[in-house]
């Protein structure tokens, strides 16, 4: 099913604790950059005070409703993006959520922190059946708590990295529909081989539980087809590791907003971004984690506009569809600037499958 390099990530022996892992806590390959208590103190009244006004939209964004029609319609390989980092995969005719955020707010409250532009474009209620929730780590923009519980009886499998699957356990969900890898460990299921591969960034939900739990990409392998789903993560030279192992990859879905010099080893500017996708060797960029939540200080849209010209410059495919938007992952096309178009609505037919 798979050639000698895609089988070559294996498992750990038996217990063995993974070189990322102290007994505590899991570290990058490269230490993180702290900013300080004053990096951090100004960082924060930066962005209770100092915000710019274009950070978010103003306008709605245009959405192509996900209607069940688009579903059964879509190619046997085919996602649908639902905003920010979360997506829809359907591999082999079978479905599959990454990072799945539902919520309004990316923050551990329902009435403070960073609220989304506009409802997802399918509900949560009207998903089909599910074969599995992929996780890259626990931040609010990637694990909704709230989803995850309303999803619990209608998932077989949840994929995570290391002690993620031990939250979602204390939260309710059944240990046994969850895997749990270490970087590099792989595990077969539903047909697909799935790698935990590492990425530069950092984990926690509260103020005591930092780096308690790992964080990761996900390389996904099967016949004919091979993704990379890359979570949050700075420039680090794992991609060109990943890229040489396991490549050259279908389609890559990037980390491409949120940034800002001063945590730029944690999230990639857009040049990096493209580094990236070129490190992978990747067929085809698609650029996330955008165009849903204010999380830094750059224009809504720059994460969109810089990608564009940097992968024009370089001959970079490019894959950026609008939210709901259904596209082949073995024929993807570029698409349109839809955030640049304010005319611009969603081309729906028939009724939300919400």
């Amino acid at each position: 099913m798979f050639n000698d390099a895609d089988t070559a990530a294996g498992q750990l022996p038996g217990d063995a604790q993974p070189a990322h892992f102290d007994g505590k806590r899991f570290h990058n390959a490269r230490p993180r950059q702290q900013p300080g208590l004053a990096g951090f103190s100004r960082i924060m009244w930066d962005f209770f005070f100092n915000k710019p006004a274009d950070t978010v939209p103003d306008r709605a964004l245009p959405v192509q409703p996900i209607t069940t029609q688009a579903l059964a319609d879509a190619a046997a390989h085919s996602v649908f993006r639902l905003g920010h980092s979360s997506l829809l995969l359907k591999l082999s005719g079978r479905y599959w959520l990454v990072d799945p955020v539902f919520a309004e707010r990316a923050s551990p409250f329902r009435w403070l922190g960073p609220k989304r532009f506009q409802p997802a474009p399918i509900a949560l209620s009207a998903l089909p059946p599910l074969e599995g929730v992929i996780l890259t780590h626990d931040h609010y923009d990637h694990l909704d708590r709230h989803a995850l519980l309303q999803l619990n009886d209608r998932v077989n499998h949840i994929i995570t990295p290391l002690g993620v699957g031990d939250l979602l356990v204390k939260w309710g969900i059944a240990a046994a529909k969850i895997t749990q890898l270490a970087w590099w460990q792989a595990q077969d299921i539903a047909g697909i081989r799935f790698v935990c591969t590492p990425t530069q960034h950092f984990s926690g939900r509260g103020l005591f539980d930092g780096n308690k739990h790992l964080w990761c990409s996900w390389t996904l392998l099967m016949p004919g087809l091979k993704l990379f789903l890359g979570g949050d993560s700075g420039y680090f030279d794992g991609f060109k590791t990943i890229g040489r192992r396991f490549g050259p990859f279908d389609a890559v879905f990037l980390e491409n907003g949120a940034y800002d010099p001063r945590w730029a080893d944690i999230h990639m500017q857009p040049a990096d971004t493209l580094q990236a996708s070129v490190d992978l060797n990747a067929r085809w960029l698609f650029p996330i984690h955008n165009a849903t939540f204010d999380l830094a200080f750059h224009r809504w849209d720059d994460p969109l506009q810089q990608i564009v010209r940097l992968a024009a410059a370089r001959n970079v495919a490019l894959c950026l569809p609008m939210l709901g938007q259904g596209i082949d992952l073995l024929q993807p096309q570029t698409q349109p600037d839809w955030w640049s178009a304010p005319d611009l609505t969603a081309r729906g037919s028939g009724d939300p499958a919400g």
